[in-house]
């Protein structure tokens, strides 16, 4: 597989948004048991916007690049505009993807609504 363009190579070398946010508001995972890529996006929330988001990833380089897209099209957006953040989206943030490597662009996708649903489900409770 060859990825040669700037906005992937810049992903990759320079991921934004990678760590663990601390007593996030919510927390998703994502998956590929095919290739064994993972990603763990974290949130915090505030006035219904995400305003700060963190990533963990394990995976090839496209995992990496696409988990970076995707927390930049997230933060700042309200919770109904992430939402709407399709694969489509993260593709065309690192400049493309191989067949091979489109399922990279789904993991945010999924670990993105696994945290908007856990941030969603646990609003209305009492943090211990």
């Amino acid at each position: 597989m060859e990825i040669v363009n700037a906005a992937f190579f810049d992903h990759f070398m320079d991921p934004r948004n990678v760590g663990v946010l601390e007593d996030p508001d919510g927390k998703g995972k994502g998956g590929d048991p095919s290739c064994g890529d993972w990603l763990v996006i974290m949130i915090k929330v505030r006035e219904e916007v995400i305003s700060d988001i963190r990533f963990q990833c394990r995976g090839c380089s496209a995992a990496i690049a696409t988990s970076s897209v995707t927390t930049e099209l997230a933060k700042g957006k309200s919770v109904a505009e992430a939402r709407e953040i399709t694969a489509e989206e993260i593709e065309k943030g690192v400049g493309g993807l191989p067949e091979e490597k489109k399922h990279c662009s789904l993991l945010g996708v999924t670990a993105l609504n696994a945290a908007l649903d856990d941030y969603l489900y646990g609003k209305g409770k009492k943090k211990a």
